[in-house]
């Protein structure tokens, strides 16, 4: 007989006067970031912010291509540049948002899949959660506790 797996994942939905200090930050540098993107064919400018535990911030945007699976997005691209030029820094926390080129108003923003599971392994390289923050609607945001909750059944070494 089938057995039946639930998943129970909270999200905390938070005003922006809920926000901490580092939060509204790492969301303000995803958004400055968002605005460096380079998405002349999509027009959709996607910005991500990192916060080191050191209290510094790295940030990432997403960056499209003439060839199109050539291109990177901000999430990628952020974790990516950090790794090459921090190796050993841990992440504390993650923010992201989006936008239309043609619209200031900032967008619900989720990593797509291969960006979870890349986020995925920067949290299983360094053995700690790292909480991400993303833009959700009506100017509210969506704190997640850990990537874990944004991809459940991740794809790591113990895989292979």
């Amino acid at each position: 007989m089938a057995s039946e797996l639930n998943i129970n994942i909270s999200i905390d939905v938070l005003d922006p006067e809920e926000l901490n200090e580092q939060e509204r930050k790492a969301m303000q540098l995803a958004q400055e970031a968002a605005k460096d993107a380079y998405a002349p064919y999509s027009n959709f400018l996607v910005g991500a912010a990192l916060v080191l535990e050191d209290g510094t911030m790295f940030k990432g945007s997403n960056q499209e291509n003439a060839a199109y699976p050539s291109g990177l997005c901000a999430e990628r691209t952020a974790l990516f540049a950090l790794s090459a030029n921090h190796p050993n820094k841990k992440i504390t926390m993650m923010a992201v948002t989006a936008r239309r080129r043609s619209d200031e108003q900032f967008l619900p923003a989720m990593p797509c899949g291969a960006c979870r599971q890349v986020m995925a392994e920067y949290e299983y390289k360094q053995q700690e959660a790292i909480p991400v923050l993303l833009q959700a609607q009506d100017g509210k945001f969506y704190r997640f506790r850990s990537v874990a909750d944004l991809l459940p059944f991740q794809f790591t070494k113990e895989h292979l």
